[in-house]
């Protein structure tokens, strides 16, 4: 039985994670750390709300004297380390707070784990921006590729990586990191693209696309990301990194027009198609042109590949929002109110 604390795990990916472990290793006992920011909700997780081998704990990955209590008390042997402040914008405008929690959190926690023991594992989950971005040419991110970070939220998880490097190189700690490309499906906060474009289409408003829609991602299925952990944490090499990926290379404006084209047929079109919804806003600051994960280590080692295509994974994502537009409503505050007209109210209409 492991016993396993998960940071940030009432987050997105965090939440997706939670459950789908407890859904594969019942046996395990997961302890959940989060501080429910904005993006964190434990509604995520009433699914296992009631399991025996499932603790929640609100709090900060920053509060040393808090990590120390749960690795105690829990007797941790396992970290699967996800909390941290992800969105590229916000990075933009409040950058000390990803400072804080993705750097400071990341030392706190391999101090206490460096003091508390030297043995299990700790999985950092880690993000392709750390490698820079790619011309439309150049090829896929292998982890050999270098860091050139070009955000404050980007350099703020390559410092995270570096660190968890070094407790590994210095200290012995059974680190390993994880870089992986967008994720996108159930339980998303609707900041991001995928979950934006879906409620403001459903809604009739506006969608606001950055620059010309041009920017390319590689987008996997939360899903495959879990299971890609699954085969890190259980049959990864510690101090390695391994790459995770979708293999599925969209530029933003192809991702929206097939979300508006898929809500079109199940909700039909009405008098006009969901497209026309879209307007092109001004393009953020230093906004990266494509990303693509070369998972080629992940697929050798661990034997490891995604099961969802895009087509496949957004068809499904679609559907969860549409069967969940109440989970969508609850989440969104009035603080996430403001921030939307801070970010796109002044851009909309400048396509």
């Amino acid at each position: 039985m492991r016993r396993i604390l998960v940071t940030g795990g009432a987050g997105f990916i965090g939440s997706n994670f939670v459950r789908f472990w407890i859904d594969h290793h019942p046996e395990d006992r997961i302890t959940n750390l989060d501080q429910l920011t904005y993006a964190g909700n434990v509604e995520n997780l009433k699914a296992v709300e009631s399991s025996p081998h499932y603790k929640f704990v609100r709090g900060d990955i920053c509060d040393s004297e808090l990590v120390r209590r749960l690795f105690h008390a829990e007797e941790v042997d396992t970290v699967v380390h996800f909390a941290a402040e992800s969105h590229v914008d916000r990075s933009i405008l409040a950058p000390d707070d990803f400072i804080r929690t993705n750097v400071h959190g990341t030392y706190t926690l391999l101090e206490t784990a460096r003091v508390y023991w030297l043995a299990a594992r700790f999985l950092h989950v880690s993000t392709d921006e750390v490698y820079g971005s790619l011309g439309p040419e150049d090829p896929a991110f292998n982890e050999a590729a270098p860091y050139r970070p070009n955000s404050p939220y980007s350099a703020s998880k390559a410092a995270a990586d570096h660190l968890m490097r070094a407790y590994h190189h210095t200290y012995g700690l059974p680190a390993i990191i994880t870089n992986c490309s967008n994720n996108y499906g159930p339980y998303q906060f609707p900041e991001k693209l995928v979950p934006l474009t879906i409620r403001q289409a459903i809604k009739g408003e506006s969608i606001p696309v950055y620059g010309v829609g041009a920017n390319i991602r590689d987008w996997i299925y939360v899903e495959d990301h879990c299971s890609g952990l699954e085969a890190v944490l259980e049959r990864g090499k510690v101090g390695e990194t391994y790459n995770i990926g979708g293999g599925n290379q969209w530029r933003n404006i192809d991702l929206v027009e097939t979300i508006c084209d898929l809500l079109d047929e199940k909700l039909g079109a009405g008098t006009s198609s969901r497209r026309s919804l879209i307007r092109f806003v001004q393009d953020r600051p230093g906004h990266d042109l494509r990303y693509a994960m070369d998972i080629s280590k992940i697929t050798r080692e661990l034997g490891w590949r995604p099961r969802e295509t895009l087509a496949t994974g957004i068809a499904k994502t679609v559907s969860w929002y549409l069967e969940h537009q109440e989970w969508v409503e609850r989440v969104i505050t009035g603080g996430y109110r403001d921030y939307f007209e801070t970010q796109y109210g002044s851009r909309l209409g400048r396509g």
